[in-house]
């Protein structure tokens, strides 16, 4: 197990890249604590396979280094980094069983038979596979192959960091949650170092301790669930996470007054000086769950209109209409909306983020 540092990390395929868009990953400085559980998600392009190679050394990044424990490995292959990857598609030996699968790693570095024994039951009775171990591999499921590609990763205890990509991918869908959990599990148990690469927000935010948010190439943000969830650094991480994502409503301000599509809103004088002496766009970020919504007038609140309400049994999904803009809202307590009817909609301060050119204002 080991830490990962990357200093100064950027990366383009290509020749003398001269502005951000050229780079497939932006500078950057990251650290991943040793044993630790890690998530890189965002969508398909943003950099994060490309990030995951080159901490394996598939690929060597065009600037800056890559450390594990302090030493620098940017120019070691992935044979000398001492690292297991598991990628999206089952990678096995069809004609071994699944025992041989999972011992082949530790024979080929001349583990005795009993300890390696000893390992290959354990990984196997962790991912459930103690029954298949004498069965060969081609006769199995994809499901089940998987877990085999898992448990290889996972057998070795000595690696500086074992790295997913995108491994569930091919695994039915109430089963995924079982080998998240799992993998969660398993974490914990062998105190390995994870890292997942991930554009599914559900398995980023249920499998890692923390999440790095990647766009355009960019880390946005690294966090837990949590502070991703309730304190967005940057209006794309509010968007991305969240079913539905943060509204985000831009903001006009003129002589001391901020405004919401022609209706003034409260904000604090912290706020309005930060956000009235910076250049570029101003945007309100509230999450869904946290919109109030009245039929009568309230103070601080603004006028909007229904545009549908579904009820989703634990709560009521609502879109409103505010001006030109919509505003989702979770409705725990039901009420009597229905389409096109007036309504005031209220955010309460303690549950809005401000930004300023897509970064959150503190």
């Amino acid at each position: 197990m080991a830490r990962i540092d990357l200093v100064d990390l950027a990366h383009a395929y290509k020749p003398n890249p001269s502005q951000p868009t050229d780079y497939a990953l932006r500078p950057m400085d990251m650290s991943w604590e040793d044993g630790g559980a890690y998530a890189l998600l965002g969508p398909s392009g943003c950099g994060k396979t490309t990030l995951l190679n080159i901490i394996s050394g598939l690929v060597r990044p065009s600037h800056g280094r890559v450390l594990f424990n302090g030493k620098d490995v940017t120019d070691l292959p992935p044979e000398q980094r001492n690292i297991a990857q598991v990628f999206q598609f089952p990678v096995i030996y069809d004609t071994m069983t699944v025992f041989d699968n999972l011992a082949f790693p530790l024979r080929n570095r001349g583990w005795k038979e009993s300890e390696l024994r000893k390992r290959v039951e354990q990984v196997a009775e962790m991912l459930e596979l103690s029954s298949d171990l004498k069965h060969r591999a081609s006769g199995l499921s994809v499901d089940a192959k998987q877990k085999i590609s898992l448990g290889r990763g996972l057998v070795r205890p000595d690696v500086a960091a074992v790295l997913f990509d995108e491994p569930l991918t091919v695994i039915d869908p109430h089963l995924k949650w079982l080998l998240r959990r799992k993998l969660k599990e398993i974490h914990h148990e062998l105190k390995l170092s994870l890292i997942y690469v991930t554009h599914d927000q559900v398995e980023a935010l249920t499998f890692a301790d923390k999440v790095v948010v990647m766009t355009q190439g960019e880390v946005v943000q690294t966090g837990t669930a949590q502070e991703l969830f309730e304190a967005p650094g940057h209006t794309f991480v509010g968007y991305f996470i969240g079913n539905p994502g943060m509204n985000l409503l831009p903001l006009t301000i003129r002589n001391g007054v901020t405004t919401i599509e022609e209706h003034a809103i409260g904000v604090t004088e912290n706020v309005l000086n930060a956000l009235a002496m910076g250049r570029g766009d101003a945007v309100l970020g509230i999450r869904p769950e946290f919109v109030e919504c009245s039929l009568t007038e309230q103070a601080g609140a603004v006028p909007a209109s229904v545009v549908f309400v579904r009820d989703l049994g634990t709560h009521h999904l609502a879109e409103f209409r505010l001006g030109q803009r919509t505003v989702s809202a979770k409705l725990r307590t039901p009420l009597p909306l229905t389409q096109g009817a007036a309504t005031w909609l209220r955010f309460p301060p303690e549950r809005t983020l401000y930004y300023l050119n897509d970064k959150r204002v503190a």
